[in-house]
């Protein structure tokens, strides 16, 4: 490389002029992704003095242990853990990616300190060594220019003494750093880092970003609208991005991708600021989304982990249209919960209560959710899936040790097994819900001990009770108005790429009976759900003494053949002042005997209230009697006398019958009121007779 090799001597000569231009370099194996970072390169002016000392405490507790002969940099005591204060999010996350930051670099960071002499100094105590680590980092990506200082910010006497002492010493630092990149001949300090770690981060850049529209604030449609008005245009994949454009994401309809390139520009719009638009990674959504699928109208779901507080937020936008209840388990303390039910209300969410004891703590007769039917387990895990770890430790709420492990790439085998322990205990507590129909299980992890042989492990263990249908594996469903096919694999898995994170999904749903045992009420439940019904309401009571009511009005066919059962009919009743009860039934004769089609209409009174039908007492077919009632035996012999007159005009007669519901009281009332046999009237109606119409049945 001889034309780098001039610039490295040229760097012995002007030492501040040679890294500034470090990051104007360029290898042309990797050009593209230099000239983008350079393209997006924003003037680094330094931070307040607090994101220093985080940082500092951060990078304290993370550094990487070395053996005690080749410890040549002396740290303090980092066996209490450290108190973080931040002011807001933007200060929060520069100082864990500073101090992520300080940690993939500690080796360059430590050798330039000893081979400038900087360290060891007398002033400087060991409590302070990270600090001086973390603000040395800073230094040299300023290119070691002075930083801004800040006027609103309060001073803190640490900050500026190490900030000071680096200043003094700033030429020295410099040189040091240009021999080691004449040593290794290297470019940038990019280059010290292993090959898979630099195709890590090369990977995470390029991710698109994923955000998740919350249609409490505005719909999808209005949403378009304002993207297009500055100025972002619509395509159909990743594959068409070009600077200000968007595109739909395939399995979930609320789910937006743009370029990674547009970060900072997109959190500067108002859709953010105003909670229009949520980032998140998208392993979330798809949980999420699959956990709507399975939900019936009115089902609570019950959330093991409190998580990111979008996550939830997101499930509580997608049951907008339902009376269903959502369940974080998890809150400990009440400052907690405040703060979230700020989050929740801000964002516009209602349906949301949180309970402050763990998942594993609740026990699965606990009266509160009795009604929940899915439940949702987002278990901690290695992480090692996602793109962008530092907004997956505060999204989620995770330990900052987990940069670490990013950092290293791998997960040690005990801290593996402690995690796939934990994640089995709580999906086989998961499965002991008997009024539980299915659980959404998904992690962010690439490794198969947390993912299928956790799922492996809890169907084999038999955990379920035996009166209770067992779980099996079910394909995910996303959502039905996704753009994806329905897929036929038991899990669904992606693994991390230049387009998405990597993730793990399992939806274990209860095995269904026979079909005589579902429930109209479970079957339009599902139906309106999913968007399926049309105008009609299903309605679901929250008392614990009844089960669903519901009251459907059928004004178009609902059936695959095409013509209207007659069973569906009997929908068709009313209860009038607690005395009378209409039932209309009407009949079709055959099209080949008759051309126009004679519909009647037989009103029976009743002697005692009858109580609305409930779903499950509705007769699938009619049923067809051996014998006559008194009533049809009377009717019979009242047409037999008749027949004479009916000579000159031919009758065509066809059987029917009239079957009365039973009464039946509402499902989870007392079992002593037992349905009683429903009254059945057989007789003959015919086509007109003498005076043109139909002979009414006898009361």
């Amino acid at each position: 490389m001889p034309g780098s090799e001039s610039n490295l001597v040229s760097l012995h000569e002007d030492v501040t002029n040679v890294t500034s231009d470090l990051s104007e370099m360029k290898i042309s194996d990797e050009k593209g992704s230099v000239e983008k970072r350079t393209m997006t390169l924003i003037e680094k002016n330094g931070y307040h003095d607090s994101v220093y000392i985080n940082a500092a405490k951060i990078f304290q507790s993370i550094r990487t242990e070395k053996c005690k002969e080749g410890i040549l940099v002396q740290y303090g005591d980092d066996s209490v853990s450290p108190m973080l204060t931040f002011k807001d999010e933007y200060s929060q996350y520069v100082s864990h990616e500073l101090a992520f930051s300080a940690l993939k670099y500690q080796d360059l960071l430590e050798e330039i300190l000893l081979d400038s002499c900087v360290y060891p100094c007398q002033s400087i105590p060991d409590e302070l060594t990270s600090l001086l680590v973390v603000m040395l980092y800073d230094l040299q990506d300023r290119k070691f220019q002075a930083r801004e200082i800040f006027d609103e910010e309060e001073p803190v006497a640490e900050v500026r003494k190490i900030e000071h002492y680096l200043n003094s010493f700033r030429t020295k630092l410099a040189a040091a750093l240009a021999r080691w990149r004449v040593k290794h001949d290297a470019l940038s300090i990019e280059y010290i880092l292993p090959e898979t770690i630099r195709k890590q981060e090369q990977r995470a850049s390029a991710v698109p970003l994923c955000v998740w529209i919350n249609t409490f604030k505005i719909s999808l449609q209005d949403l378009f609208s304002d993207l297009k008005k500055k100025g972002f245009t619509r395509v159909e994949s990743v594959s068409d991005f070009d600077r200000y454009t968007y595109c739909v994401d395939q399995h979930c309809h609320d789910v937006l991708f743009f370029p990674s390139s547009l970060k900072e520009e997109l959190l500067n719009l108002d859709l953010f600021a105003d909670c229009k638009l949520l980032l998140q990674d998208k392993s979330r959504s798809l949980a999420v989304h699959s956990a709507q699928a399975l939900l019936n109208a009115g089902d609570d779901i019950l959330v093991a982990h409190v998580g990111s507080h979008l996550t939830i937020a997101h499930i509580s936008a997608l049951t907008i249209h339902s009376m269903s209840r959502i369940f974080v388990c998890g809150v400990k303390s009440s400052a907690k919960a405040d703060e979230l039910r700020d989050l929740f209300s801000h964002m516009g969410c209602k349906n949301i209560h949180l309970l402050h004891e763990d998942f594993t703590e609740i026990g699965p007769t606990d009266p509160r959710i009795q009604e929940a039917k899915v439940i949702l387990l987002l278990p901690q895990c290695s992480g090692l899936g996602v793109g962008n770890p530092v907004d997956f430790i505060l999204n989620e709420h995770r330990d900052a040790g987990l940069l670490r492990d990013f950092f290293q790439g791998s997960v040690s085998e005990d801290k593996l097994s402690i995690l796939a322990e934990r994640q089995l205990n709580e999906l086989m507590h998961a499965m002991k819900f008997n009024k539980v129909q299915a659980i959404v299980y998904c992690t962010c992890s690439i490794y198969p001990e947390e993912n299928e042989l956790v799922v492996k492990k809890a169907l084999d263990s038999g955990v379920e009770e035996n009166q209770v249908q067992p779980y099996r594996l079910v394909p995910p469903v996303f959502s039905t108005c996704s753009n994806s096919e329905p897929s036929t694999e038991t899990f669904f898995k992606t693994e991390p790429s230049e387009i998405s994170s990597g993730c793990f999904l399992a939806v274990l749903a209860r095995e269904k009976g026979s079909p005589e045992n579902v429930s109209v009420q479970d079957i339009l439940a599902r139906a309106a759900a999913k968007g399926l019904l049309d105008g009609i309401v299903v309605e679901k009571s929250k008392e614990k003494s009844q089960k669903v009511t519901q009251r459907t009005q059928h004004r178009h066919n609902i059936t695959g053949s095409g013509t209207e059962p007659k069973t569906a009919k009997f929908l068709r009743y009313r209860t009038v002042s607690n005395i009378k009860a209409e039932v209309c039934v009407s009949k079709a004769v055959n099209t080949k005997q008759q051309k126009d089609v004679n519909r009647t209409k037989g009103y029976v009174q009743l002697k005692k209230s009858v109580s609305p039908i409930s779903g499950t007492a509705l007769p699938k077919v009619l049923k067809h009697t051996s014998h006559l009632s008194p009533a049809g035996k009377a009717y019979e012999r009242q047409t037999s006398t008749r027949k004479a007159h009916a000579q000159k005009e031919r009758l065509v007669l066809k059987p029917v019958e009239i079957v009365l519901p039973p009464v039946i009281t509402p499902y989870g009332r007392s079992q002593r009121n037992k349905p009683k046999p429903s009254n059945c009237f057989h007789g003959w109606t015919g086509a007109k007779g003498w005076a043109g119409r139909m002979f009414p049945p006898p009361v």
